[in-house]
């Protein structure tokens, strides 16, 4: 096992991150690497990651993008920035840390206890658990999710939470190879191009997928997603269905 290594993307977040917890989850795993990605912020966010990183240099770095690209692009670029070091496990989680980094620990830990390929969290409120939505995300978020889940044929309950965990695969290099076409259904994309493979990467067994329930996530304010642009990226699927549709087809014949 060469460690792990978990991507932050960021943008405008000077007013809102705290470094502390970043901080605490190094000091939980000294074998993690953190790569903290500035989305061409126009705020101090920038020099915020630089003050984190330098309490921590050898676990964290910044990646800093020339202009805004969108999340989808700083957590594609974050990733293969992680990927082209040692680590076997890589993943991702919001700045907002609504999803907290203890659970993103206990993520990473069932990933190399369970030996699957994908382990993402899922926003389910049970008993027992500390689950925090405003009323409308939640309700859009089931719309959504019933849309993907007989999109990708998949019995999935929260794509969109934003704590996945990934291990090193040709299949997931092949699917960060290309930009993602949503800038806030990338997780869609990602799941169905490791899914469907490449003529030259086998795809990931369905079974080597998990879902695990959060035991803590809070909606924190500020999201840069607005329940107006949830209802929008609904319409994202049908492009995404058709890129995954023409990606299965060159399988086929490759």
């Amino acid at each position: 096992m060469n460690g792990a290594a978990l991507v932050v993307p960021c943008y405008n977040e000077a007013a809102r991150l705290d470094g502390a917890p970043l901080i605490a989850l190094c000091e939980a795993r000294p074998d993690l690497r953190l790569v903290l990605v500035n989305d061409g912020s126009t705020d101090g966010t920038l020099q915020l990651l630089q003050a984190i990183a330098a309490r921590r240099p050898s676990q964290v770095e910044v990646l800093s993008l020339p202009a805004n690209a969108g999340k989808a692009e700083a957590v594609r670029q974050g990733l293969l920035a992680t990927l082209a070091g040692s680590s076997d496990l890589v993943g991702f989680f919001d700045a907002d840390l609504s999803t907290p980094v203890t659970e993103m620990v206990r993520l990473l830990v069932i990933m190399e206890e369970r030996k699957v390929a994908v382990v993402t969290g899922a926003r389910v409120r049970l008993l027992g658990t500390d689950i925090r939505r405003l009323a409308v995300r939640h309700y859009l978020g089931r719309v959504f999710a019933t849309a993907v889940s007989i999109l990708l044929d998949l019995s999935v309950y929260d794509t969109q939470c934003g704590a996945k965990v990934f291990r090193r695969s040709p299949a997931l290099l092949a699917a960060l190879e290309t930009p993602f076409l949503s800038r806030w259904a990338f997780d869609v994309e990602l799941l169905g191009r490791l899914l469907i493979g490449t003529p030259a990467a086998a795809p990931v067994p369905v079974a080597d997928l998990l879902e695990v329930p959060l035991g803590r996530w809070h909606d924190v304010p500020g999201s840069k997603l607005s329940p107006a642009a949830m209802i929008g990226t609904l319409k994202d699927l049908a492009m995404i269905h058709a890129d995954l549709a023409r990606r299965r087809r060159a399988v086929q014949q490759g």
